[in-house]
């Protein structure tokens, strides 16, 4: 007779045996069981406060060579290694700057009466000739090997360097306030939320915002576009054609926004900056 030692180590190891073919025969995961993509917070849809240091309104802000740059009225200039700790900055001349932009190894800022200011720091600035004085300039950006600069009246310029700047037709009278490039194309918004795309800066398309709300800035990153604007306006997009309202957590209106190191940064009213994610 065989002990119940024996008998016990036999069952279980059965057992064991019959759970191993059980695993062995069992499917996968289901790829259906893989987490619900759809529930993913997007990029842009999400804005949490920042303190900028200043009570005066910022209307633009960059990021390029490895930090953001904001800029505002009374020649405000402000620097940031990662969008949320600000140092003032020093530009010049006195006047309103409402637009930022990088590229070519500078920054490029814009502003009142035609205003054009470079540097290849964000701390040191240099006044140069836009040739509109009668036009203020209230957005630039960098792309496809040039500037584009937009502003009152439909005014919409290009350089190649930042210190030459040559007129374009922009198509309508109504004031731009934004512009930006990405996906291979430019994207200017602006009065009655007018927005225009452009793949050269030279011809430019009319596009459906769905919002008469003023459109003050724009920007690209992680493959789309964001715009902000007045009240608590934000609209993103993933073409420049059809756009999406987000939610931004301020009731002040906000004057631009950009992308840089993973993160979106708007600025706005009394010193308003709004992060995302």
């Amino acid at each position: 007779m065989r002990s119940k030692t024996h008998v016990s180590i036999s069952w279980l190891s059965g057992f064991l045996a019959l759970l191993l073919a059980l695993s062995a025969c069992s499917p996968g995961p289901s790829p259906d069981s893989s987490p619900d993509s759809s529930t993913v917070t997007p990029p842009g849809a999400t804005w949490t406060p920042r303190t900028s240091g200043t009570s005066s309104r910022l209307y633009g802000v960059t990021y390029g060579g490895g930090q953001f740059v904001a800029v505002g009225v009374d020649d405000t200039i402000l620097t940031s290694p990662d969008g949320v700790s600000w140092t003032p900055q020093t530009s010049g001349p006195s006047d309103a700057l409402y637009g930022v932009t990088y590229g070519g190894g500078q920054f490029v800022a814009v502003g009142l009466d035609g205003i054009i200011l470079t540097s290849p720091d964000g701390v040191s600035w240099t006044l140069r000739n836009s040739e509109t004085p009668s036009s203020s300039l209230y957005g630039v950006t960098y792309g496809g090997g040039q500037f584009v600069a937009v502003g009152s009246g439909g005014t919409i310029l290009t350089s190649p360097d930042g210190v030459s700047w040559t007129p374009q037709t922009s198509g309508t009278s109504r004031t731009l306030y934004g512009v930006t490039y990405g996906g291979g194309q430019f994207v200017t918004v602006g009065f009655t939320g007018i927005i225009r795309t452009s793949p050269d800066g030279v011809n430019w398309t009319p596009q459906t915002s769905g919002t008469s709300s003023l459109l003050f800035g724009v920007t690209y990153g992680g493959g789309q576009f964001v715009t902000v604007g007045d009240g608590d306006t934000i609209l993103t997009s993933p073409d420049g054609v059809s756009w999406t309202y987000r939610f931004s957590r301020t009731s002040g209106g906000l004057w631009d926004v950009t992308y840089g190191g993973g993160r979106f940064v708007a600025v706005g009213v009394d010193g308003t900056i709004l992060t995302s994610p």
